[in-house]
């Protein structure tokens, strides 16, 4: 086993950077809380993108009963700080929101996922926001949303969206084993945005989505569920985007169930295929990509099961939710960082359930550092977001809890590593590249990132992907956008933000 983590992962050259520390500076941020009945169990997601086109990522969060909250940053280099805003209208119900330009403004849009109807929101100047469900053509069902995901299929002039739901609270032999079906909505051929609904069954209650390249080099659409409420017969499932079919193990796909809460991906080993961390309650499963397009359960010492909570006073299982790679130390490497939290008093699962920050080392294995890095809090954590709010070149975190307040944690690492983020865009419909694959390369090695719309617990990041470099003083970033071509390699000093640009 430690023959085969060896030939699957890379070292990174040069010297270790600093062990991660963050600063709790909630106080002040917001009093909000995900709240709710049993179908809030579930959902809580975050999102951060840049609404107000002045570089800074803003905030999106679930309420759940409560009101969702729009969040404009005002932060400066050393000082986060955030301001409420006005949404379109208050809107409850929500488990969840995805940024995504669906119009082809190069303005981002809102994906809202509810308890009941779902709705859009149209992105204007200044985080402005206008309704535009209707408009739309999205459809108003009462189903429960928990998932979402986008892709733009080629010549497409607005993305395609999958639209996953839980269980069918309509059906009066519920909850368990009446998971419902996925709905896709594929956009009409017209100059605004019209969609029309399409069923994709089966559905096993799915709580996450995410439309990437797989190991085959094929888009597809990975979709995470729950066996607590299908119960049985039910599994991991991966749709086929071109070919319009679930894979079955002709295909090499190896049946898996667990209880799907979550999915992240990232590239871990510089080959341009991106691993797979998939959440649950009790083992947190990753899944390596193989050259022969196969996924392989990682070995059990690589350190990122995390199924049990690290600190002393609660050996039952850990409950697993949103999860995110990202290099919060920029020595090159890929962290880990989970949410936890109990569904609501499980008797048979932790509730002193502290969130996960597993740093990656030169061998691949990942170690816990939640607790010496600030971030071990022991609230229901559902949804959470890592990214740069002051521009200090560090990832920071903000995480949403279920009955409890968010907390922000500002990324102080004494000696980080140093970092560059990219900006990939489109002049055609896809003006935000979905689909592209980001190259860096530097003293620090090969890393690449996909450009994807879904994924996490209820929400993501929209905006310029980071990447540690280490001590590197400069790296050259290449795109590989959606159609196969290649850009012409650029080189970006350290602490910069380099924008590129497909050609018409």
């Amino acid at each position: 086993m430690i023959a085969r983590l060896a030939l699957i992962f890379w070292s990174v050259a040069g010297a270790a950077c600093a062990d991660p520390l963050f600063e709790d500076i909630s106080t002040g941020l917001s009093d909000h809380q995900y709240t709710g009945g049993w179908e809030h169990f579930v959902g809580g997601g975050v999102s951060a993108f840049d609404c107000s086109a002045d570089g800074r990522p803003d905030l999106v969060a679930a309420g759940g009963t409560s009101p969702m909250i729009l969040l404009k940053n005002v932060s400066e280099t050393g000082h986060i700080a955030f301001e409420p805003l006005p949404l379109a209208g208050e809107v409850t119900g929500v488990t969840g929101a995805y940024p995504i330009e669906i119009d082809g403004d190069g303005l981002l849009d809102l994906y809202i996922m509810r308890v009941g109807p779902d709705r859009v929101l149209q992105g204007g100047p200044d985080c402005s926001f206008t309704d535009v469900t209707a408009s739309w053509n999205i459809p108003q069902t009462d189903q429960w949303t928990t998932a979402f995901t986008a892709w733009w299929d080629a010549g497409a002039q607005f993305p395609t969206l999958a639209v996953g739901h839980y269980v069918d609270r309509a059906n009066p032999g519920g909850p368990f084993g009446t998971c419902d079906t996925q709905t896709i909505l594929n956009p009409q051929d017209s100059n605004t945005p019209d969609y029309s609904p399409e069923v994709l069954s089966p559905g096993f209650c799915t709580l996450s989505m995410l439309a990437s390249t797989d190991a085959r080099g094929r888009n597809s659409l990975r979709i995470s569920n729950d066996r607590h409420y299908y119960v049985s017969g039910g599994s991991e499932q991966l749709w086929d985007i071109e070919d319009r079919r679930f894979l079955t193990s002709e295909d090499g796909w190896d049946k898996v169930s667990l209880w799907g809460m979550g999915i992240a991906s990232r590239d871990l080993n510089g080959d341009q295929r991106d691993e797979l961390m998939l959440t649950s309650m009790g083992d947190q499963l990753m899944q390596i990509a193989q050259p022969d397009g196969r996924y392989s359960g990682a070995p059990y010492d690589i350190g990122t099961y995390a199924h049990n909570p690290y600190i002393k006073g609660d050996g039952r299982p850990s409950t697993g939710w949103h999860a995110s790679f990202a290099d919060v130390n920029n020595d090159g490497r890929a962290d880990l960082f989970i949410a936890k939290g109990n569904v609501d008093q499980m008797p048979g699962m932790a509730m002193r359930d502290p969130n996960n920050l597993l740093i990656q080392g030169k061998d691949g294995r990942f170690t816990e550092a939640g607790d010496v890095a600030g971030v071990a809090d022991t609230a229901r954590s559902r949804g959470a977001a890592l990214t740069d709010f002051d521009g200090d070149g560090r990832l920071d975190l903000v995480v949403v809890n279920r009955r409890a307040p968010m907390r922000l944690y500002r990324n102080v690492t004494p000696d980080a590593g140093n970092a560059v983020k990219v900006l990939a865009s489109s002049t055609d419909g896809n003006h935000f590249a979905i689909g592209a694959r980001v190259i860096v390369t530097s003293d620090a090695g090969v890393q690449s990132q996909q450009i994807t719309v879904g994924g996490g617990h209820g929400g993501a990041v929209a905006g310029p992907l980071h990447f540690g470099i280490a001590g590197a003083k400069t790296a050259t970033v290449q795109v590989r956008w959606p159609d196969g071509t290649l850009s012409d390699i650029v080189h970006a000093p350290a602490g910069e933000t380099v924008k590129i640009t497909q050609p018409d």
